[in-house]
Parts: structure tokens; C-alpha cells; sequence
């Protein structure tokens, strides 16, 4: 089985200041994707610069030609998919078609309440979710949408000419829960996971790939109660979040045995947070590097 190696850029820099040459070398490295995260801030980053995803990946789209560009994940928290679905478009044309959206839940960090709302309890975020990828799948595949939802809607909201790709560009749905994983059956090109976050603090390598075997078990189930094959869902495993986290990118071995182990699960793409020094997803430079340009035909090797 073929595996992908893409990055996560997350907008911590002046696009002036070293932020755009983060997005080119992403491109020269040969990574499949560069995403970006969807957040108005985030958790240790939150009394420093952050930029916003849509913009940095407009300016992205601009300076790159061969890579994928998307969101890791984008979610209902700060978005209404009438202009969400209005910004994709647009960044799908500039992008001449290499825009995925990842796309999630969203959970009760500083978007929860930044508008002023109190934060949702767990089955107001779920039923949010669906509601919200439903209507945003109408909006980018159909040129004018109404709907009356309990949370969203649309009055003759007009999408012309839609996306460049087609039907429309690809959703990459981050889930775990029944509800969730259900959601990504039915509207996924692909399916995102971070892992188990109870194993984070104090799990093993061997709970952890247990723990994802059993996500993409429930993963099949929900594929084969609406009668579509698995096999072709793409599966993106974010990492920086399993408990390997802190030796993933110290050598190219490491990173090797570890893309191995995923890959032998069923993996088609993982995703390494570019580094930022002097944070959780601090990194050698040049190991980071050599995994980008090396680690893959070690592999395959």
C-alpha cells in the first residue's frame, strides 16, 4: 500500500517574515499537502501571532504550483457554511484545484466562545456537525441552495460557477464517535484521526495502534452500512498527538519504523507539524527534512 507524507504549517509567522517560505519549501520537499489549522488561536499559541487559514492559504495557493493546500481541520466553532462554502470556491479556483478541506467537530478550546456563545454541550456539537457538513456539501456541488436547518441555513444562496474540482473538492472528515464516523462515510474522500487522546499523557505505542485499529473498525462499519467500499477512502493520520510524539522526528529511523507501523494498518497519509522552536512541535530542521526527502523511499526501500 502506497503512503503520503504531507505537513501541517501551522500560522504562527508574517507571511513577510519567514511565513511564505515555509509554504514554497513545503513544495520543494516534495510533501503531498501542506495544511494549515482552522482556529481563531490555540491552546499555547493563544498571547501569540496567529493568522487566519483562509487568507494564508489564499497567499499559499499564489506561490506554490504542484502542492495541495488545506485545512486541518476547519469546524462549525466560528464558520457558517453559506461563507465558508463562498471562501472554498475561491480558494479552489486560485488554487487551480489543490484545495482539500479537513474538516471536524471542533471542540471547547478559545473558538468555542470567541463570538460571544456559550459552549455547546457534546450532542449540540455533534447535531451542529451534521447539520453543517450536510448543507456545506449542497453548497459546493448545487449552483443556488435553500434550506431551513435547526442551526444553519441558506436563502437562494448562489455558488456559480462552483468548484473546480468535480463534483466538488474533497472533504477530509475528522471522527472517532458513531455519529461522527458516519458523517465521513457518507460525505468523505477521506477520514482524519489524531489517535486515542486518553493514551496521550501516559499510553504505549502498542495501546495507541490498537487504539486506531479499532477507530478504522468502526470506520469500515460505517462504510458498509450505506453499502460503499473502504478501500478507496483515503486515511490521514495527523500526528504530534499519539505517544510517540516526542522521538517521531528525532531521526529518520524513527520516523521510518513508525510510518512502517501505520502504514501495515491501513494509513494512506500522515501528516508532521512543520517545527516551531521553542514549543510542542519543536524539531531539527534538518532531520525534519530528511524525513520529508528520505523517509519514504526508506521505506519503500
Amino acid at each position: 500500500m502506497s503512503l503520503r507524507l504531507s505537513t501541517v504549517i501551522l500560522p504562527v509567522r508574517r507571511w513577510h517574515e519567514g511565513g511564505r517560505d515555509q509554504w514554497q519549501r513545503a513544495e520543494r520537499l516534495g510533501f503531498h499537502t501542506a495544511y494549515t489549522y482552522d482556529h481563531l488561536s490555540w491552546r499555547t499559541f493563544r498571547d501569540g501571532p496567529w493568522f487566519g487559514a483562509v487568507p494564508t492559504l489564499t497567499a499559499a495557493a499564489a506561490v506554490t504550483e504542484r502542492l495541495r493546500l488545506g485545512t486541518l481541520v476547519t469546524s462549525p466553532n466560528f464558520r457558517h457554511p453559506v461563507t465558508l462554502a463562498k471562501d472554498l470556491i475561491s480558494l479552489d479556483d486560485v488554487s487551480a484545484g489543490r484545495i482539500t478541506l479537513g474538516i471536524g467537530a471542533g471542540g471547547n478550546g478559545f473558538d468555542a466562545t470567541a463570538l460571544g456563545q456559550e459552549p455547546w454541550s457534546p450532542r449540540e456539537r455533534a447535531d451542529r456537525f451534521a447539520e453543517f457538513v450536510t448543507l456545506l456539501d449542497r453548497l459546493l456541488t448545487e449552483g443556488a441552495v435553500s434550506d431551513r436547518g435547526t442551526f444553519y441555513s441558506a436563502d437562494e444562496a448562489r455558488n456559480i460557477p462552483g468548484c473546480v474540482q468535480s463534483p466538488r473538492l474533497p472533504f477530509a472528515v475528522a471522527a472517532t464517535g458513531p455519529r461522527g464516523l458516519k458523517l465521513a462515510a457518507r460525505h468523505g474522500q477521506a477520514w482524519v484521526t489524531t489517535g486515542d487522546p486518553k493514551l496521550f499523557e501516559e499510553g504505549t505505542a502498542a495501546q495507541s495502534l490498537e487504539a486506531l485499529r479499532g477507530q478504522m473498525a468502526k470506520l469500515d462499519k460505517a462504510l458498509a452500512e450505506i453499502g460503499r467500499n473502504p478501500g478507496p477512502m483515503e486515511k490521514i493520520l495527523l500526528t504530534g498527538f499519539t505517544p510517540e510524539r516526542n522521538t517521531l522526528l528525532q531521526s529518520v529511523d524513527a520516523f521510518v519504523d513508525f510510518a512502517g507501523r501505520h502504514r501495515e494498518l491501513g494509513f494512506t497519509e500522515l501528516v508532521v507539524h512543520a517545527p516551531i522552536p521553542d514549543s510542542d512541535f519543536a524539531a531539527d530542521e534538518t532531520v525534519f527534512e530528511k524525513i520529508a526527502t528520505e523517509a519514504l523511499a526508506q521505506l519503500d526501500g
